[in-house]
């Protein structure tokens, strides 16, 4: 990697900097693209009808066809000055990549590089493909690609994601659904004539009531967040005639998430019958659960121990330590590798004892699912599909956390990301000289899930970029 590892380091803090969030994400996808057709990738664009959607190809037709997806947006109102282990917006009220997807992008873009590398110097018929893709915080644009069929001509798909930890990602993620729910009422003077009024903004608080109950009779994998995006007026003397919400229902799989959307759908009714309002429920976005791959993922393991684990400094040491010194204890108790280790209480101890994760965790395959969700496993259940996770923050760091952003743009991040597209690649030309780990992971990914892919997104349905 060492031929890349300038201009994939500059390429990530770009992205650093430009912090675009979801379906903005115009300079990071020009930076990106700019980087692929310099190395002699064919660019299509607009996939999906996204606009920042792309995939950048190399090699032949008719060989085996790997694909690595990267992801480029930044969450809102994370903004943060870089290095500094303490809340400082950079600039006020904007975003900031709290989910490390400047590294995520960038390395996938730097294992296509080595796997192109690879297929010019051995002349193999084969073809690597990487996927930009957009709105992976909110936006499921993975989910919209894969309704429109962007990923099925791949044999298989490989990613990853920066974390705290070296692993194999195993398990799988929940599907979910997020949709807008509007009320419209009357408005009136909430004083002198309340009773003319239909109060909007109380249905919303039904609906918001009826969750807190429904949540008792849910099953452990199931969650429903909120927010509430317009309450109305600002005038508490006026009964509201409009509000509006976002909700997001997850659960095991889409069937499951539409078992328990059914019931939301029936609160945000009697919501509006007890009000005398009127509710309307729009969709947003859907994701499909992840479908792990125990072939692809045994052959990211191998890759990965043979690439050894990122290597650190006593000064990137110290460095992190400044941020460790930020989290309390159940930062450190929550780790993902913990429920990755089949001994935890021993995982536990490493991580209390230790500041940056300078090991590679031993690898068991597993169909537990991780409470989060990604737009990964629509993907997952078009192609064989598998991912790792490198260290590239201080242990203890949370996600879509103000700390993640500070460290976004060290050496400790850029380390991790550049480890991950050795192993990525390590374990891609793997696959091109064995062919029948392919077809392995075809059965395995048939067994699992099926003849069909049935996604979440209703046919017709746009993503919201307003």
């Amino acid at each position: 990697m060492d031929k890349y590892n300038d201009e994939l380091i500059k390429l990530a803090k770009n992205i650093w900097e430009f912090a675009e969030i979801k379906w903005k994400e115009y300079r990071s996808v020009e930076a990106q693209k700019e980087i692929l057709k310099k190395h002699g990738f064919k660019i299509k664009e607009n996939l999906a009808d996204l606009p920042t959607a792309f995939s950048a190809e190399f090699g032949d037709e008719g060989g085996i066809s790997i694909g690595l997806l990267g992801e480029f947006d930044a969450l809102s109102g994370l903004s943060q000055v870089e290095d500094l282990a303490e809340r400082k917006e950079k600039v006020k009220g904007e975003c900031g990549h709290g989910c490390g997807h400047h590294l995520l992008g960038t390395a996938s873009i730097g294992a296509s590089l080595k796997i192109k590398d690879y297929i010019e110097k051995n002349n193999f018929k084969a073809k690597v493909i990487y996927f930009g893709c957009p709105a992976e915080e909110g936006g499921s644009g993975k989910a919209f690609m894969a309704k429109a069929g962007c990923f099925d001509a791949l044999d298989i798909a490989i990613t990853w994601h920066p974390f705290t930890g070296n692993a194999i990602f195993t398990g799988s993620l929940q599907a979910n659904k997020q949709v807008y729910v509007r009320f419209r009422g009357k408005g009136a003077h909430a004083a002198a004539s309340p009773h003319l009024g239909r109060s909007a903004l109380d249905g919303l608080e039904l609906v918001n009531i009826g969750v807190q109950f429904l949540r008792e009779h849910m099953q452990s994998f199931e969650r429903i967040h909120y927010s509430i995006v317009d309450p109305g007026s600002a005038s508490p003397n006026v009964v509201q005639p409009y509000a509006e919400g976002l909700y997001l229902i997850r659960s095991k799989n889409t069937e499951h998430v539409n078992r328990l959307y059914e019931r939301f759908e029936k609160i945000v009714e009697g919501a509006g019958l007890m009000t005398e309002t009127e509710p309307e429920i729009i969709f947003d976005k859907a994701c499909s659960n992840v479908i792990p791959n125990p072939v692809i993922e045994e052959e990211l393991y191998k890759a990965f121990l043979e690439e050894g684990p990122v290597e650190f400094t006593e000064e990137e040491i110290n460095y992190a330590r400044k941020f460790r010194e930020t989290y309390p204890q159940e930062n450190i108790e929550s780790e993902n590798t913990i429920g990755f280790a089949e001994d935890k209480n021993a995982e536990l101890n490493y991580l209390k004892e230790n500041i940056l994760y300078d090991k590679i965790l031993d690898y068991k395959h597993s169909n537990e699912i991780v409470m989060g969700s990604s737009d990964v496993g629509d993907c997952s259940n078009v192609v064989p599909t598998a991912q790792i996770i490198t260290a590239c923050f201080a242990i203890g760091t949370a996600a879509h956390s103000w700390q993640e952003v500070a460290q976004g743009k060290s050496s400790i991040a850029m380390k991790g990301m550049l480890k991950a597209a050795d192993v990525m690649a390590r374990a891609a030309i793997s696959f091109i000289e064995n062919p029948e780990l392919v077809k392995k992971a075809k059965e395995e990914f048939i067994k699992v899930r099926g003849e069909k892919f049935i996604s979440p997104i209703p046919d017709g349905s746009k993503p919201r970029m307003d």
